[in-house]
Parts: structure tokens; sequence; C-alpha cells
């Protein structure tokens, strides 16, 4: 199995199915170091006083939060961690939703979940009861400090957790302004057929084996045409990897009917934003 960059249980009722969270994408693309001419040293950021334009060093750093037009509220770093939720290590399942509900511009990251520790048949049972009722699950977790609004979708085999935007990071149709060329045009029959008839003739089999970078696959063959010419810097470069720390979440698959049995009909509490409404600087 692909390396878990999170695990834990996913939480619902008095059921913990234990699972591991894996990435579903990876990112390529071309990434450009910065490295001086003249040594071939790599070349960091400086952290600059936007004002005077001289380097600041971290100990004089402080992280504000804009309230008002060039007006700051600062934050100690302790006040900041004592507004990080608490890592649970779970996936807290509040509801569950029509999988047609969740709009496009609600979702954000992909992830896939696998079973962990002998959950495989509670996990089959949640996927399948997904699949059958074509519902969603929206949950909670708490990854790396920070909370996201989830929701647990089934495909083919498996589960996958996908990252939603919070009501709030998304914009409105109405910011279009759009004109009543576009909310109610007068489209001909005509047109339509001809419009159809376009699409019918471009269509296609989804096959994502077909579709390439081709502007990283230009850059690629150009780094290896250079390399075999011998046309390589030797630049020193510091690693280092951190150790990922995962909470061990016991099994527990035998509570479907004390779940049900606790049921409650009240609904989550929404999530309350604070008055400002800007990220902290970093």
């Amino acid at each position: 199995m692909a390396r878990a960059i999170w695990k834990g249980a996913i939480s619902f009722g008095l059921v913990h199915i234990p699972v591991a969270l894996v990435s579903a994408t990876s990112s390529h693309g071309v990434d450009f170091d910065w490295l001086d001419s003249r040594s071939m040293d790599p070349v960091g950021y400086k952290r600059i006083n936007k004002v005077t334009g001289k380097e600041v060093t971290k100990e004089h750093i402080v992280k504000g939060v804009q309230y008002e037009k060039g007006r700051y509220v600062v934050l100690s770093e302790e006040e900041i961690r004592s507004a990080h939720p608490l890592s649970t290590q779970t996936i807290d399942i509040f509801a569950f939703v029509d999988s047609t509900q969740i709009p496009l511009q609600n979702i954000d990251t992909p992830y896939y979940l696998a079973p962990d520790k002998r959950g495989g048949k509670v996990y089959a049972l949640l996927r399948e009861t997904l699949d059958k009722t074509g519902k969603v699950a929206l949950a909670r977790v708490v990854l790396h400090t920070r909370q996201y609004l989830a929701a647990l979708m089934p495909m083919e085999s498996a589960m996958v957790l996908v990252k939603l935007r919070w009501p709030a990071e998304v914009r409105s149709l109405d910011e279009l302004a759009l004109g009543p060329d576009v909310t109610k045009a007068e489209l001909t029959k005509g047109e339509l057929d001809m419009a159809k008839r376009l699409v019918a003739d471009m269509s296609v089999e989804w096959s994502p084996d077909d579709y390439r970078d081709e502007f990283e696959d230009k850059i690629m063959a150009l780094v290896d045409k250079k390399a075999h010419e011998g046309k390589i810097e030797d630049v020193e470069t510091a690693t280092g990897e951190e150790e990922r720390k995962t909470a061990d979440v016991i099994d527990l698959t035998e509570l479907l009917k004390r779940s049900l049995g606790g049921k409650t009909t009240a609904k989550p509490k929404a999530e309350s934003k604070p008055t400002a409404r800007k990220k902290a600087s970093k």
C-alpha cells in the first residue's frame, strides 16, 4: 500500500473504522530552484520589511490579523496554538447527504481511504451503504492542526475522503453579474441542434493516459539532453525528513445497534467564524 500520511479512524455513532489516509494526487510539474550563478549555491528567501526594505530577523517577526485597513491585531504563538482544534485522530461523521447536493466549487483535495488494523469488514459495510443509498458522509477531520470539512464517498472497491471548502470560502455566482443575454438567452432550435451535433462529433471515451503536460515533457527532455552532454552543476543541499506520528485506534465493529438506539435528531451547530475575515500573515 502507498505510504499513509495520516492514520486514525472513521467515527459515526459508536462505530470506529480504523483507516489510513493516502494522497490521491501527486504534484509533478517542473520545480525550478534558484541558484547563484557565480557559485551555484542555493538561493533562499529573505524576510524583508516592506517599508524600509531591510531584512528582518526571525526574533523580530510577529503574526497579526488585519482587523481594519491598516490596523492589525497581533497574536502570540501561544494564543494561536490555543485556537488550534484538538487533534483526535478521528474522521467524525455528523451527517449524510445526497451525493448530488455538494456543489462542484466546494470540492477541494481528494485522498484515498484504506482500511487499517482489521477494519476491512466494517469499512466495506460503510462503502456499500453509501453506494446503495447514493449518499456521502459529511465529516470533520483535523489534519496538521487545522480542522477541515470533508466528504466520504465510495469509489469502486474503496472510499475517498474529499476535503471541502468551508461555505465562507466559496464566492457566490452573483459576483459574476451575468446579464440577461446569458441568464435568459434566446437560443433557436437550430443553434442547439448544431451545438449538440458538434459535441457528439467530438465525444470520446475518458482515457487519462492520453493527456500529458507538454511543457514538463519538453523541459525534462531538455534537461536530459544537457545532462548527457555533461552540462551538470554540483549543488549542495540539506535534506531531512520529519517523523510522522500516528495514534493507535481501537477497532469497534459491533456497535451499530447501540448507535441506532442512542441516535439523536438534533442537527449539528454551524461552525462559528471569527470577526476578522482575512488570514494571518505568515
